[in-house]
C-alpha cells in the first residue's frame, strides 16, 4: 500500500512554537504529527465502539424493560478499577539505584 501525504495545516506562530517544545529528543514533527494522529483516531474508534453498546443496551431495555440499576454498576466498575490497580501496582514505579 502506498504512503499518502496529510494536506498542509496552517497554524498559528505561537502553536508551532509550543509544537517544538513539545518534541522530544530526536522526534520530527512528521513523527508527531502521525502518532497524534494515530491517537486520536484510535480514540474516536473506542468511542463510536461505546457509543455503538450503549445504543444497543438501551434498544435493549427499551424492548424488554430490563436493566440494570446504577448503583451495581457503578460498584462493578469500582471493583474492576480497583482490581486494575492492584495489578498495575509497582509496575511504573522508578527502580531504586
Amino acid at each position: 500500500m502506498k504512503t499518502a501525504i496529510i494536506p498542509q495545516v496552517r497554524i498559528e506562530p505561537r502553536l508551532r512554537a509550543d509544537l517544538d517544545a513539545v518534541l522530544r529528543e530526536g522526534e520530527t514533527l512528521s513523527e508527531f504529527v502521525e502518532t497524534t494522529m494515530r491517537n486520536a483516531v484510535e480514540f474516536r474508534q473506542m468511542q463510536d465502539e461505546f457509543n455503538a453498546r450503549a445504543d444497543a443496551a438501551w434498544e435493549r431495555h427499551q424492548r424488554t424493560g430490563v436493566g440494570r440499576p446504577a448503583e451495581e454498576v457503578i460498584a462493578d466498575l469500582r471493583a474492576r478499577l480497583e482490581q486494575k490497580r492492584k495489578e498495575l501496582q509497582g509496575k511504573h514505579r522508578p527502580t531504586e539505584a
